[in-house]
This record gives structure tokens, C-alpha cells and sequence, in this order.
């Protein structure tokens, strides 16, 4: 399901890190980091009070700067904007209200964009009529909080949980169509695919104008089946400034991916795997989605009979965390084994959602053991007692164990292969996990 996006703004040095660190660090759980990304501090997935979110961290805002630097911090927190559910404006009790907290107030209005008006640095009660004067900003009721000490945190999630609550009840509502996010850098051709998926014989049902977040969502019938494509190719009728911004495209990405079934990794066959495709692919693993690896141009490739399984190396080596996912070699512009793609989709959604019954689970879990003993700790050994699916897309299985401690990550990993191979899960990732048999919940998310 698709988390509601939350961008921190406001101009420099008003504690938009210190805030963003605070959130993810200490007072929510974090789900997971995207790959590639956390090293900038920019996007995280969390948690407050069992809602999930994506928080986006930005630079300053200087309104009228003319430093390049500073001008593309401004572009990219605009980009962030437009892409949010929610926007919390972050200001300083210190320094007061600015021209500069005014301005950036102004062009977040401009967008119409639900918002939170946040008072950092209030670490006393003797600052709260600092507070007041944010009132004049006219995005509602200023929100005391330290940042740095996390005070004011608690009330300060709540309502960011109320104002995008109607979010959670629209995602409930969203249709049964098969979906499938297509995912990659700039210019690996994902508008071109899509548009050659849909163009050909088939049924166009609607086509949906682009979300806050920057998709293009066209539903489609390809042998009875619905798709809805989710095309991230980039901001429409939009500067070109912005398309330059490449760490920005992750955003797209993560919300692209968050609502899709299955999830289409587009690689420019010319290029080979760049680190951006290495960012943008940790998002599918982390996010467990059946994946399908598909590398385009291929029709511009110089070939010899090596040529194919080289890239398949190449690309298992670069981006070995989807050693799951399918291969395909394509040509978008030409329409070359396209119709392929139709076939895979199927396959791997109908794999992320295959069952295993406990009684053949436990049968092999014996002859896994038999073939490879447990490790064992300090004159303890590791005793499997059984194992069990609990849910589907993606498949996950809980192994139940005398203690969990021992379950050295090696003989983990074992168990985890021979789950994967044994009942051909190929074409979407598994979850495995480790727990005491005492304990009364078999299974967390």
C-alpha cells in the first residue's frame, strides 16, 4: 500500500535535519532506509502509532538567492512540495518570524498543499510566546516542538496523523486492477515502454492525470486481464531544471512502488547498471515487490553470441539483492519481445502470491536439518521445531526455534535458499523469520 509523502521545509538552519534525525533516529520505527539514498539523509519510511509514512528531508529555502547552491536546494524543496500530502513548515522560536519564513510560506500556499506549521527550538516553556507570532504566516496553528531535545514530538506526529488520515481511507478504497510501477533512470525509455504495451491491440480504459506524486497511471485489458501502468518517467510540463535532479526521481520511485503489484526495472542496455539503477532497484527489494528486470535498447547493442549472457552476469553481479527477479531483453522503440513482458507480469504476481502447506514445509525443514546440522553456542544447539507460511505477497514464513539467539545468519540464509529453491519461488522475494516457540506472536511485520 502507498504511503501519504511528508515534506520538512523552510529556510536554513532552521532544524529541518535535526528534526528529520530526531524522528527517524529515536521517537519512530523505522521501517527501512532506501538503499543508496539514506547517505544524504533525504527520504525514510516510518511509523508513528501503527501509520506509515514517507518523510522527506530538504534543503533551505532562500527565497531570493542568487548562490547556485542555495537556488538548487530552493528547486529541489519545491519539487518535494509538489510531490507531498503534507508539507510541515519548519521555523525557528529563536529568530522569529522573516521575511525569508514568509516568502517560503507563500509559495507553499501556492500549491494548495495541506500544511503544519512546526516552531522548532522552543526548549522551554518560558519561549511559548515566540510561538504566537507564526500565526501571521495564515497555515493555521503554530506547533511548539525542540527538535534537539524532542520535545513536543509526541502531539506534533498526532496531528500529522490526523491531517492525513483521510489518505489511509482513500487507499482502502483503491480498485482491484493489477498494478505495475516502471521504474529507472532518466531516459532508460519507461514512457516508450508503456506506451507500446498499451498501443498495440488493446483496450485503453483510462487515462488518470498525474498525482502529487508525479504518475501517470494509464489502465489497460491485455487477455482479460486489467493492468493499471504506472509510468514515473518524470515531472510533466515541468522545467527541465527539475528532470536534472536525480536523487528527486527516488521519491518518485518510492511512491510508485509502494502502490504497485509488480514492479518493472527498466535498464538502458547501452549504459548497462548505473548506481542510479542500483538506488532505484533497492526500492523494489526492500519493499519485498516481484520484480522484473528488463533491459532495453537492446536493438542498439552491438551483439555477438556472448554479448546477452555477459549483461545477465553483469547484471546478477551489479544487482545481486534481485537475483529473484526475471531477465528480459527488449527493444521499446521497435516493439521487439515486449509482448513478452505481459507473460512475466503474470508469472511473478501469481509466485508472490503461491502458498506452501505447513505439513510439506516441516517435511522438508527435516531434510534440510538432516543435510545440514544447526549450528550450535556455548555447548547449546539450535533446534528447529517447525515451519509455517503466514502470509503472501510476498511469501513469508516463520520458523519456530528453541532460541533464536543461536540462529547464526549463515545457516539463516541456508534456510532461506532452500525455501526459495525447494518450492521454486522464483520471480519474487521471501521473508523468513526467527522466533522462539514460546512466544505468543508468531509473526510482526
Amino acid at each position: 500500500m502507498a504511503k501519504p509523502i511528508i515534506a520538512v521545509v523552510g529556510r536554513p538552519n532552521v532544524g529541518k535535519s535535526t528534526l528529520f534525525n530526531k524522528l527517524v533516529g529515536e521517537r519512530i520505527a523505522i521501517v527501512e532506509d532506501t538503499p543508496g539514498v539514506t547517505r544524504d539523509r533525504i527520504i525514510a519510511d516510518a511509523e508513528w502509532l501503527n501509520h506509515h509514512f514517507t518523510l522527506i528531508d530538504t534543503g533551505g529555502i532562500e527565497p531570493y538567492s542568487k548562490d547556485t547552491i542555495l537556488q538548487q536546494m530552493r528547486i529541489q524543496a519545491q519539487l518535494a512540495v509538489d510531490m507531498a500530502d503534507l508539507v510541515v513548515l519548519l521555523v525557528d522560536a529563536r529568530e522569529g518570524m522573516t521575511a525569508a519564513d514568509e516568502e517560503v510560506a507563500d509559495m507553499i500556499r501556492k500549491t494548495g498543499k495541506d500544511t503544519l506549521v512546526v516552531v522548532n527550538k522552543v526548549d522551554s516553556p518560558n519561549q511559548n510566546d515566540a510561538v504566537w507570532e507564526f500565526y501571521n504566516l495564515g497555515l493555521g496553528e503554530p506547533i511548539p516542538i525542540s527538535a534537539n531535545q524532542g520535545l513536543g514530538l509526541g502531539d506534533f506526529l498526532d496531528e500529522v496523523i490526523a491531517h492525513v488520515e483521510r489518505f489511509y481511507d482513500e487507499e482502502e478504497q483503491e480498485d482491484n486492477t493489477l498494478k505495475v510501477a516502471v521504474i529507472g533512470k532518466p531516459n532508460a525509455g519507461k514512457s516508450t515502454l508503456i506506451n507500446r504495451m498499451i498501443g498495440e491491440n488493446r483496450l485503453i480504459v483510462s487515462d488518470i492525470p498525474g498525482t502529487t506524486r508525479d504518475a501517470i497511471d494509464t489502465t489497460v485489458v491485455h487477455d482479460g486481464v486489467e493492468y493499471t501502468f504506472i509510468d514515473t518517467a518524470g515531472l510533466r510540463k515541468k522545467s527541465k531544471i527539475y528532470e536534472d535532479i536525480e536523487r528527486y526521481s527516488i521519491v518518485r520511485a518510492v511512491a510508485a512502488v509502494d502502490r504497485a503489484d509488480v514492479v518493472i526495472l527498466l535498464i538502458d542496455a547501452q549504459k548497462g547498471v548505473t548506481e542510479q539503477d542500483q538506488k532505484v532497484a533497492g526500492i523494489a527489494a526492500n519493499r519485498f515487490k516481484p520484480t522484473i528486470i528488463v533491459v532495453n535498447k537492446w536493438d542498439a547493442v552491438e551483439k555477438d553470441t556472448m554479448t546477452m549472457e555477459k549483461m545477465k552476469r553483469d547484471i546478477r553481479e551489479e544487482l545481486s539483492f534481485l537475483d529473484f527477479a526475471p531477465i528480459l531483453f527488449i527493444s521499446a522503440l521497435t516493439g521487439s519481445r515486449v509482448n513478452k513482458i505481459y507473460q512475466e507480469i503474470q508469472f511473478v504476481y501469481d509466485q508472490a502470491r503461491k502458498r506452501v502447506t505447513t505439513g510439506k514445509l516441516n517435511e522438508a525443514v527435516i531434510d534440510w536439518v538432516t543435510i545440514k546440522q544447526p549450528p550450535s553456542k556455548n555447548g547449546r544447539r539450535l533446534k528447529i521445531y517447525y515451519c509455517s507460511q503466514v502470509a503472501v505477497n510476498p511469501p513469508t514464513f516463520v520458523i519456530f526455534v528453541n532460541d533464536a539467539s543461536l540462529m547464526h545468519f549463515s545457516y539463516r540464509r541456508y534456510l532461506e535458499n532452500q525455501i526459495y529453491k525447494t518450492f521454486d519461488f522464483y520471480g519474487t522475494p521471501i521473508r523468513v523469520f526467527i522466533r522462539n516457540r514460546k512466544e505468543s506472536d508468531p509473526y510482526e511485520e
